[in-house]
């Protein structure tokens, strides 16, 4: 296996390759992280940069970013750096694609530059519980939950998806709405988004709302782009919709953007809830109505558990932290329901 195997498994040029395994900043992390990964699944030992590499180990923190778009991230590695620093924590941050294998990369970072600890921000738990057991520093998953899994190493604080999820469409189902769309994400079961379109069945069910999701559901990546062209293809499908929810605020802002281009009005026209809270979504117009997740205790809560393991041999910690619902401005009743009066209460 050479560089040039290395180049052409990729799909980058030899040049490209170089740099990333030398650490060069002219080089995307959409890139690296792609080089990187067939580095680790390759077993590659790139012999003629082993020793700068060594000297390259760093013994401080890394941060594995799964989700170069998502707003809850940045503000999540902000916290994170900040808690570090004062801790007097070096920390190195690594953005991956978010269909990239954090996994993998992981275990390529902890073989050529030896973290003392690894935080994880997003995770799919497939990829953990085939890939993980080789890393043995003490690791944190933020945002996901790795209980199930059972690692002595690894730690995790989370938001409880579901119930939160649950909580949007009980809302929306208040306000009088009954043909309610899902907009953004990855429905695989190991997945964050998973969980929170298995809260919205759950309500929809317990609340007697129809919901087809050939119909009423659209995927999409965490960023605004897609998120745009998803509401227009999920309203193509179904204009009847009332109500969306957005599985991340960074989608709900481009479905918001997306809508006024089709000439429907948030909330007079059409309703749309957020998830996450992020700073943002408190200077959008209209203000968004989202789910908040505790950033602040996150960050603390990972961070210090973290610390203490690297120091001590302590064993995981698993914790959900409670969210929060933000009453914003993007949320009404239903166009044809204006002007009705009050929705009935729901027993």
């Amino acid at each position: 296996m050479t560089i040039k195997d290395i180049a052409r498994l990729s799909g980058y040029s030899v040049a490209t390759v170089s740099r990333a395994l030398n650490s060069h900043p002219d080089i995307s992390e959409a890139a690296r992280a792609k080089i990187l990964e067939v580095v680790a699944q390759q077993d590659f030992q790139p012999n003629n940069n082993a020793k700068h590499l060594k000297q390259q180990a760093d013994t401080g923190v890394a941060i594995v970013v799964k989700g170069i778009m998502n707003l809850l991230f940045a503000e999540l590695v902000e916290r994170v750096q900040d808690l570090l620093q004062s801790a007097g924590q070096e920390a190195s941050v690594h953005y991956l694609d978010e269909d990239a294998n954090e996994v993998v990369y992981a275990c390529h970072l902890c073989r050529e530059r030896k973290p003392r600890g690894i935080l994880f921000l997003g995770g799919d738990l497939e990829l953990f519980r085939a890939g993980f057991a080789p890393i043995t520093v003490p690791c944190v998953l933020l945002t996901n939950s790795a209980r199930e899994l059972g690692f002595a190493n690894l730690s995790s604080f989370t938001t409880d998806d579901a119930a939160a999820a649950a909580q949007v469409i009980g809302l929306l189902a208040d306000k009088g709405h009954r043909s309610i769309g899902v907009l953004g994400g990855n429905f695989s079961c190991s997945q964050i988004s998973f969980r929170r379109l298995t809260g919205c069945k759950e309500a929809f069910a317990r609340l007697g709302i129809p919901f087809d999701e050939a119909l009423q559901y659209e995927p999409c990546r965490y960023s605004m782009r897609d998120a745009y062209a998803a509401t227009r293809r999920l309203l193509e499908r179904s204009p009847g919709l009332t109500a969306l929810f957005a599985v991340g605020d960074v989608i709900a802002m481009g479905a918001v953007r997306a809508l006024r281009d089709l000439g429907r009005r948030v909330p007079d026209d059409l309703s749309v809830v957020g998830y996450d809270g992020v700073e943002m979504s408190r200077y959008t117009v209209p203000r968004l109505t989202t789910v908040r997740q505790d950033v602040t205790a996150l960050a603390e809560r990972g961070v210090d558990d973290l610390l203490r393991r690297i120091g001590w041999n302590r064993p995981p910690v698993h914790e959900v932290i409670p969210f929060r619902m933000i009453d914003g401005e993007s949320v009404a009743g239903p166009a044809a329901e204006k002007g009705r009066g009050p929705e009935p209460s729901r027993p």
